[in-house]
């Protein structure tokens, strides 16, 4: 991969913007013409450093109100439990961040849902069939901050 210069962290930062920019606006954005802005779009995408288009969505318009942060704890630590485990969680569309973590806890769950009682059925999934030592939920109050832009200053 060649390493990111300044436009590339433009064309990235707009991107991370609104990714329906029109071609023609993000060229003239960041000085240059639509063909080579182009080939630099599609060149990041290429090496990867675009993983994926997506549309982001309202959760409130969406129903999905109450953001609850779960953390796992097991004392099983094999391959063959996690692939279970990872199964599992894998097939429950309310749970959209799912990591391995350092730390007291093994595992931590972002999962989004209608209401406290819609949680409590994602629980009841999540530890079926699932030999877990401690499940813990926090309810998010607020929402400060939420974004999906990576900070660019890093990237080489």
């Amino acid at each position: 991969m060649k390493s990111l210069d300044a436009t590339d962290r433009a064309i990235l930062a707009l991107l991370q913007e609104d990714a329906d920019i029109p071609m023609a606006k993000l060229a003239e954005a960041v000085n240059l013409s639509p063909t080579p802005c182009w080939r630099r779009v599609q060149r990041l995408k290429e090496d990867g450093v675009i993983t994926r288009q997506v549309a982001l969505l309202d959760p409130a318009k969406l129903n999905l109100g109450v953001t609850v942060f779960v953390s796992v704890r097991t004392n099983q630590h094999s391959q063959a439990w996690f692939d279970r485990f990872h199964a599992a969680v894998t097939q429950i569309p309310e749970v959209v961040e799912f990591y391995r973590m350092s730390g007291e806890m093994d595992y931590l769950l972002r999962v989004v849902v209608p209401s406290i009682a819609a949680y409590d059925a994602v629980y009841k999934r999540l530890i079926a069939g699932s030999d877990l030592f401690d499940v813990s939920s926090s309810f998010a109050m607020e929402e400060i901050k939420l974004t999906t832009a990576l900070p660019l200053d890093y990237a080489l």
